[in-house]
């Protein structure tokens, strides 16, 4: 009788035991895997070197996002400087693609070896602006060379970017076309700045300054200068994007070309402005 009890009281616990093992084998089948969810994947950065304009302007805060948006594995960092020292980070391989308006010096560029091509991106124009009392008496002149001899001859002050940019280059060969050269003289102010700080100063020293007209017009209600010149073919400013042969992410580089002359590139950069400022501030023109 006491090994009858014994038996049934070991059976008794063996199915308990086997029913705890049970229900904690079922709980483990239910329970959701652990899953460890891989990184996304990085964008890849790449250096877009450019002008002063199209950062003053303001159509990067619109591009590059645009850009981004479009390709989210892509990642730009935007080096804004004069056109000529873009070039010089091209030459350097310390950019990997380049937008900017100094059509000889990138023509040379890649003339050079250092790209394969430069594409027309888009376009607008260079304005003169100055004082409003107009000390030169410029204001309407319809040649720029006639209204940059016009200051020379009253020594008003003007105010020159005096750097590599393609806004200089301009100016100079306005400069070389009255057949005067500035340098150095009093009227004469160079500063070795970009569009937005040459600008304010010229507004400042009620100086006559060169600028391209995005960055005039983003700047304008914050300045005393108006224009004074403006509609001479002399004064068209041509941007280009150029892709740096052998720069270290030039594939990405590449992305962003293709992408600037497609016809979504080309919509963002023709809408900039209207909005903002109620007129286009670039016209696009890549070739068909």
């Amino acid at each position: 009788m006491k090994h009858r009890c014994s038996s049934r009281a070991l059976r008794a616990a063996t199915a308990v035991a086997l029913a705890t093992v049970l229900v904690f084998a079922l709980a483990a089948c239910s329970a959701p895997a652990k899953t460890t969810s891989a990184p996304a994947p990085k964008a890849v950065e790449f250096v877009l070197a450019s002008t002063t304009s199209t950062q003053d302007s303001g159509l990067f805060g619109v591009l590059i996002p645009a850009f981004e948006k479009d390709n989210p594995g892509y990642k730009v960092k935007v080096v804004a400087v004069g056109s000529g020292e873009a070039i010089k980070l091209g030459e350097k391989k310390d950019a990997d693609v380049l937008l900017v308006h100094s059509p000889a010096a990138e023509k040379s560029f890649v003339a050079s070896g250092f790209a394969d091509a430069r594409h027309d991106v888009m376009y607008n124009d260079f304005v003169i602006v100055g004082p409003k009392d107009d000390p030169a008496k410029i204001a309407g002149d319809t040649s720029a060379v006639s209204a940059f001899t016009k200051i020379a001859n009253a020594k008003a002050l003007f105010a020159s970017r005096g750097d590599a940019s393609g806004t200089y280059t301009k100016e100079m060969s306005i400069w070389t076309s009255a057949t005067i050269t500035p340098k150095g003289l009093p009227w004469y102010l160079s500063t070795g700045q970009g569009m937005g700080e040459t600008l304010t100063l010229s507004s400042e020293k009620k100086a006559y300054t060169l600028a391209d007209r995005a960055t005039w017009l983003s700047m304008a209600k914050n300045l005393d200068l108006t224009i004074l010149v403006h509609s001479d073919k002399k004064l068209l400013n041509q941007y280009g994007v150029i892709v740096v042969k052998g720069a270290k992410m030039e594939a990405a580089g590449r992305v962003f070309q293709g992408w600037i002359l497609s016809a979504k590139g080309q919509s963002v950069v023709g809408a900039y402005g209207k909005d903002t400022y109620g007129q286009q501030l670039f016209f696009p023109n890549a070739k068909k």
